[in-house]
């Protein structure tokens, strides 16, 4: 780096305090000086979020004024924005930690560290999307009082001539019905797949591009299933079945996991479905081969969500649409300048390996699947 740069920067911090001092003396100097610190404290951390914190902060934003306009109809709705504050803190300092262990790896050679967060910054989605997931379970009531099944149900009907749940009852057996819920567990296994194998080849723009793609589309359906909460099929036609689906392993697999887990609404549409059509457009852009691997997996599986009692026909077409609208709009999104972390870690006037060197910005390039770390001056 370049000694005389970096301290033409000090000069032009020292330079910017001057009127300061003049008029003030040391103490509006020292006032001037902290807000420069806390303003570079704020541009490190948000340069540390990419893409992905963009979206995933919006939906959070969006929602958290959801919520505080519809308050009195949660029964707790500070706790739930005690706890969105508490994840996006959690998300902000991740960020932050890895990209300054990033920049000092780059600066001192590796060691364990900065693989560790290295790790949990490109791998914490999975979890933020789990979060939201479960958290619709205390929204679904925020803005409309009642379920909408019987419109789904009718369109149902209209559209395929039958009540399809109930009309695939007569083909059910133990072998067909675990089968099945095989195809429906295989959900969990999409983003995993897709991404690691991204992430194993160092392609993180890909990497970043298909989350971007799924917070996109998982947003949608979140926010669509707030204005318009349906519970299933296997609450609003309880009753109706003649048996209960029967089957092996598979099938005791997801009743354990739906019955810790399951979200009484939030429905439509169908989640399971908009995240899978966003993992395949991903597939179909950065992996092709995958795409034609993955592709008949993926439809099976959306029969399975209609036969296993979980959704409606209209919730596999909307978790298709809103899939859909998450890859054009994640995209998009993704061609904004520093979608991809570039800037890793400014360290502001800081000492850096015992060295007082001025605001330090870590760029990283990615060509040919490879990644290359260099530190520069702030200009």
């Amino acid at each position: 780096m370049n000694l005389r740069r970096m301290q033409r920067a000090d000069e032009r911090a020292a330079d910017s305090a001057w009127p300061y001092a003049k008029r003030g003396g040391d103490g509006d100097a020292a006032e001037w000086a902290r807000w420069q610190e806390l303003r570079e404290d704020i541009a490190e951390v948000w340069a540390a979020c990419g893409a992905y914190e963009w979206i995933a902060f919006t939906y959070l934003g969006i929602s958290s004024v959801l919520i505080l306009l519809f308050a009195e109809n949660l029964a707790h709705p500070f706790r739930l924005l005690g706890v969105r504050l508490i994840l996006v803190a959690l998300v902000l300092a991740l960020c932050t930690v890895a990209a300054r262990a990033k920049a000092r790896a780059a600066a001192g050679g590796r060691s364990f560290g900065p693989r560790w967060w290295h790790f949990w910054r490109h791998w914490y989605p999975h979890l933020f999307f789990l979060f939201c997931f479960e958290e619709l379970a205390h929204l679904m009531k925020l803005v409309n009082p009642n379920w909408q099944d019987t419109k789904l149900i009718a369109f149902d009907y209209w559209f395929t001539g039958v009540h399809p749940a109930l009309w695939l009852e007569q083909f059910a057996t133990p072998g067909r019905n675990d089968f099945l819920q095989f195809a429906y567990l295989t959900y969990f296994t999409y983003l995993l797949i897709l991404g690691g194998v991204l992430y194993c080849r160092r392609d993180f723009r890909a990497y970043w591009s298909v989350m971007a793609y799924s917070m996109a589309g998982y947003s949608i359906g979140y926010l669509i299933a707030i204005f318009f909460p349906i519970e299933s099929p296997w609450f609003s036609m309880v009753g109706m079945w003649k048996a209960p689906l029967n089957g092996g392993p598979f099938t005791v697999a997801i009743n354990f996991i739906e019955h810790f887990g399951r979200v009484r609404g939030a429905a439509f549409p169908s989640e399971h479905v908009a995240g899978s059509v966003a993992v395949l457009w991903g597939a179909w852009k950065h992996r092709r081969w995958l795409f034609w691997a993955m592709a008949p997996v993926v439809v099976l599986m959306c029969v399975a969500t209609i036969w296993g009692r979980y959704h409606y026909v209209a919730d596999v077409l909307g978790g298709m649409v809103t899939g859909t609208l998450g890859y054009f709009i994640g995209s998009w999104v993704m061609r904004r300048k520093g979608a991809v972390v570039r800037v890793v870690a400014p360290i502001s006037q800081r000492e850096f390996q015992g060295e007082r060197v001025g605001p330090i910005v870590a760029r990283s390039y990615s060509q040919f699947g490879s990644e290359e770390v260099r530190l520069e001056q702030r200009p």
